[in-house]
């Protein structure tokens, strides 16, 4: 006689929205994209597009080459440059191989590069908050002379810093970090440097500022928040970090493969949420995966809605163009 399988168990699944994808991501998915069709494969994109190895493997299937340094790219090819941005020596060098290259980089990081440059010309040191090694922060330091910036991460940084012209200074920050953390160094750095001068605006992207939102939104409701995004992803990393400091516990996944079950056990209410680079499908998959177990119950928290939209590259708005009215027509004749 075959014995039953155990009862499933019910479980609250609460979705973070917005989550996932943002604006830049989408645009510089896109951009790989419209690249390959307009070029042909194949493309080369210097580092990862966006910190996700799904999206990677997907445009890799597509005719995308990933490289990290223009050497590894042979001449008479186009090359990307990823979302997070890069040095100004990178085009410099492509220019001067004649290779063509498409800049991807997100307009909020090429906006802070501009903050950047600015600053420099009016000859103010600046101190830019970020963490260490990560290629948004490697762009940025990149943009200026070396020594006319000083990277700082934590507030013992910020104690410890040594300023030869305290009155001649300026901060930018890194688009993905901790809204928390990063009010509590721009405190100490305008405590310590009142005539600091700051960005207009936020520099912490509008994205990573609704996810953290989101994501605390429903971890004050549930047992435990699942973050989908990579282990090399500052903004899906930060989501981890708003849940935990909730009293929450929570774990990042890659995907449905990385669902603990044994983690779950004793959680009734389970919140999700998916990182600025985690596409739709692999929050779908996840969900999928625990519907194995349990007999889930699906909700949507929504605390902002998006409507951002970038524009892309002028060399590939054609090519957008016509593949847009090759799919209206398309549309349009299986409507008839």
């Amino acid at each position: 006689m075959t014995a039953s399988p155990p009862p499933r168990l019910p479980l609250l699944v609460l979705v973070a929205a917005p989550r996932g994808f943002c604006a830049g991501v989408d645009r510089a998915i896109r951009i790989v994209e419209l690249a390959i069709e307009q070029y042909g494969a194949p493309v080369y994109v210097r580092h990862e597009i966006v910190h996700n190895a799904h999206v990677v493997a997907t445009l890799r299937d597509k005719g995308a080459v990933f490289v990290e340094t223009l050497d590894h790219v042979p001449d008479g090819v186009p090359v990307v440059f990823s979302a997070h941005g890069v040095p100004k020596a990178v085009p410099h060098k492509a220019a001067q191989r004649g290779l063509h290259f498409v800049d991807a980089t997100c307009p909020l990081v090429s906006k802070v590069h501009r903050q950047a440059e600015r600053h420099a010309a009016a000859d103010r040191h600046i101190i830019f908050v970020g963490h260490r090694g990560h290629p948004e922060v490697i762009g940025t330091l990149g943009q200026v002379a070396e020594g006319s910036m000083t990277l700082v991460e934590t507030l013992d940084d910020v104690a410890a810093l040594e300023i030869e012209d305290p009155d001649n200074l300026a901060f930018l920050t890194q688009t993905t970090l901790s809204v928390s953390d990063t009010a509590a160094i721009v405190a100490a750095l305008r405590a310590r440097f009142p005539a600091i001068v700051g960005p207009r605006g936020e520099d912490i992207c509008y994205a990573t500022s609704n996810r953290q939102e989101a994501t605390l939104a429903i971890a004050s409701q549930c047992d435990a928040v699942i973050v989908i995004g990579a282990p090399n992803s500052s903004n899906s990393l930060r989501l981890v970090e708003v849940a935990e400091r909730d009293g929450v516990p929570a774990r990042l996944v890659e995907g449905p493969h990385g669902v603990d079950f044994d983690w779950l056990e004793g959680v009734a209410t389970l919140g999700i949420t998916a990182g600025a680079s985690a596409p739709e499908i692999l929050v779908r998959g996840v969900i999928d995966r625990l519907a194995t177990r349990y007999d889930i119950t699906e909700q949507t928290v929504e605390t902002a809605r998006e409507n951002m939209v970038f524009k892309l590259p002028k060399e590939l708005q054609q090519t957008a163009d016509d593949k847009s009215a090759q799919q209206a027509a398309e549309a349009g004749t299986r409507a008839a």
